[in-house]
């Protein structure tokens, strides 16, 4: 599961789809309704938000506004009503980590969107998150395995 911190707007096509659905399968693991995911690392930062389930709503409905203003059609009668304004704090150095993560993908999968977003150095956040100081994140699992 990889529930992006950095703006969808910088996924391909294949990243966006993949979003869309690890972020429905945490909302019904938020819901109480999996036996499976219920301890992955990814959902660290939505329980420790005051109001898990609007917090994955709001990034359901972010990452849906992309995909809409993309010509998809995402079902958005799955997103839930719930929203929030309380942002999730994303450290620097997370986002550094996603980004090089997401341009490694790039240039094997989507040469060209590679090649339009490789020269950006400070990436936008996801809308529901916030940009503070700091290194990668304790809840990070795939440190080992990106290297």
């Amino acid at each position: 599961m990889r529930l992006w911190s950095i703006h969808p707007r910088y996924l391909d096509s294949q990243g966006l789809v993949a979003l869309w659905r690890e972020a429905l399968l945490a909302r019904a693991v938020l819901r109480g309704m999996t036996k499976g995911y219920r301890h992955h690392p990814q959902l660290e930062r939505f329980r420790a938000h005051p109001t898990p389930r609007a917090a994955i709503s709001t990034y359901l409905a972010a990452v849906h506004l992309e995909a809409s203003a993309r010509g998809y059609s995402f079902d958005a009668t799955k997103i839930g009503s719930g929203r929030t304004d309380i942002l999730i704090p994303v450290s620097d150095g997370q986002i550094e980590f996603e980004w090089d993560r997401l341009l490694r993908k790039l240039s094997m999968r989507s040469p060209r969107l590679y090649r339009q977003w490789r020269t950006i150095r400070r990436p936008q956040c996801h809308p529901l998150m916030r940009r503070r100081a700091g290194g990668v994140e304790p809840w990070e699992r795939g440190i080992a395995a990106a290297r």
